[in-house]
Parts: structure tokens; C-alpha cells; sequence
């Protein structure tokens, strides 16, 4: 890859004659901020790594406005992975262990999905914002586990719930996290052999491959005798959507005793961090008071019947 090639984005691309659409993702940057947030067995932190890809691949057609996730739930070491990534195209993620893989009283996780366990849970999760006030708009699609890898349990879902032909590839390392998706353009069959020829294009595809180039460049690698047609880039990037309101608003929400008990319990301040990025939040008594009496203000209690 060249040093002067961009290191996190997804790229859409059509290959018209065969009738099929698809995206690449490439990330760095985004990656590696994601990963040193918290230290994972080199098996979570691959699937973590390659969901968080698949969020960006998923993000190119479907309709978001606010953001997908990616969230898998097992009952093995693995007890939860979850990835987002929005319509602005800021991505982050977290996975949580099982206590007693943690002080190896337990296997350690496996990179193979069959472990997590038989009530395993795979879901792809979309939450637009809604006009007036309302509550979000959110579909979710639940993925059946019965496959080893992320990428083979995702071509699966888009096939048996969305009837739609779905090739993937999902990889990552300790550096980057990559992945690659076609999917047959809806109403539009494309030349007799088209799925199956560049099916077998995609399937010279590998991992190291895939992690090494940018994405522009494993597209003309793969199909430049398809002429593909690039559809735009979009830049990709490690950001947190927790700030000091929303901790607060969280506090509050505890209701006054508990927000106190809280303060007492850290010492004259509540602290709260955000486990996606590290940011660390404190309110004392005093500013406690101060966000109470603004919530008070914002929403009076309406006055009894006389």
C-alpha cells in the first residue's frame, strides 16, 4: 500500500455488466484507536476487528441515517462483542469477557463462532432518528449462528433473510482490520454468468491481501476486465458518542438517592467511564444539585387537581 494512500474508508463500486454491487473498508487508524482501549485475547480482538468492518460494509447500502451495530452474544468466554458505525462514518466498539476466562479458569475464546455457546445470539441492529421528538426508528435482523466464522454466519443472513446473494471477506491483524462484500444488484440479473464469474474472481481473494492493499486498488485487482465503477469513498474514523451531558442525564435518571449514594461511594464524587473509550466523568454534590434543579426546571411536575 502505498504511504500516501488513505488508511480508513469504505469505497462502494458496481460492476455493471455482471449486475453486482459492492464495498470495501480499510482501517488503521480506526483500529488501532478501537483496540488500545482495552487489552483482548488475539481472538476477540480479530472478531472484534472484522464486526467492526462488517459495520462499515453494512452502513454503504443500507438506509442510515443514524448508525448500525453489529452485536454478538454467547455464553462461552465470549459473553458480548459489539460494534457501531454511523452515518457520518465514525466507528467504535468494546467486547466484555467471561470473568473466568479472564483468570483462566476457562478455556480462552476461540475465533470459532460454535463455541460461543447453543443460545448464541448474532444481530445487526438499525436505529434512525425519528422527526418530532419521537422515539427512534430501529430494525434488527438476528443471525443465525452455525457457522465458524463472522463473515460465512453474515453471507448466510443476507441470503436466507434478505434473499440476497452475498459474498464476503472479513479479516484482521494487530495493525488493520479489512472487509470486502458483493451482493447481487436487486433487480438487475447482469449478464448469464455474471454472479458466478465474479464469484470466482472474489474467491482469489485472500486475507493478507485483502489487509494489505487499499480498497481502490483490490477492486482493480480483482475486476478490472468487469470496468468497475467506483461510487464514491467515505472517510472512516474512531469517535465516542458519550459526552458529560449524557453521563449526567444518566445520573439523573438514577433519581436523587441513588446519584447521592453514588457520590458517597466514590469518595465526594461519582464516577462514571465510558468503556468504549476510557473518558472518565466525575460530579460532586454541587454539580449534582445543579443538574437536578435543570431537569426540575426543564420539566416542571404539573400541578394537582384543586
Amino acid at each position: 500500500m502505498s504511504s500516501n494512500a488513505p488508511h480508513d474508508l469504505q469505497l462502494r463500486f458496481l460492476l455493471p455488466t455482471a449486475g453486482v454491487r459492492g464495498v470495501a473498508v480499510l482501517l488503521q487508524d480506526t483500529w488501532q484507536a478501537m483496540a488500545e482501549r482495552a487489552v483482548y485475547p488475539q481472538a476477540v480482538a480479530e472478531l472484534l476487528g472484522e464486526a467492526a468492518a462488517a459495520a462499515a460494509l453494512f452502513t454503504a447500502h443500507a438506509k442510515i441515517d443514524g448508525r448500525l451495530s453489529v452485536q454478538l452474544r454467547g455464553q462461552g468466554a465470549l459473553r458480548t462483542l459489539f460494534t457501531e458505525c454511523t452515518a457520518a462514518g465514525t466507528l467504535r466498539g468494546i467486547a466484555q469477557l467471561d470473568e473466568a476466562a479472564l483468570d483462566g479458569s476457562m478455556p480462552p475464546p476461540s475465533r470459532d463462532l460454535r463455541t460461543l455457546g447453543r443460545d448464541a445470539l448474532l444481530a445487526i441492529t438499525i436505529e434512525n432518528p425519528a422527526l418530532g421528538g419521537r422515539e427512534p426508528m430501529r430494525y434488527q435482523g438476528l443471525v443465525e449462528i452455525d457457522t465458524a466464522s463472522l463473515d460465512e454466519a453474515f453471507e448466510g443472513y443476507f441470503r436466507q433473510s434478505e434473499q440476497l446473494p452475498t459474498r464476503m471477506l472479513l479479516a484482521c491483524d494487530g495493525q488493520r482490520a479489512a472487509g470486502f462484500m458483493l451482493q447481487a444488484l436487486p433487480g438487475d440479473p447482469g449478464d448469464h454468468d455474471g454472479w458466478t464469474r465474479v464469484g470466482a474472481l472474489f474467491d482469489t481473494l485472500g486475507a493478507a491481501e485483502l489487509l494489505a492493499l487499499a480498497p481502490a486498488e483490490v477492486v482493480h485487482r480483482l475486476f478490472h476486465e468487469e470496468a468497475p465503477e467506483l461510487l464514491g469513498e467515505q472517510p472512516l474514523q474512531f469517535a465516542c458518542s458519550c459526552s458529560r451531558e449524557r453521563v449526567g442525564a444518566m445520573l439523573v435518571s438514577l433519581g436523587n438517592d441513588e446519584a447521592r449514594a453514588a457520590v458517597a461511594a466514590g469518595g465526594g464524587q461519582a464516577h462514571v467511564r465510558c468503556e468504549f473509550c476510557g473518558e472518565d466523568y466525575r460530579f460532586d454534590d454541587s454539580q449534582l444539585t445543579t443538574l437536578f434543579r435543570a431537569t426540575a426546571a426543564e420539566h416542571p411536575v404539573a400541578p394537582g387537581i384543586q
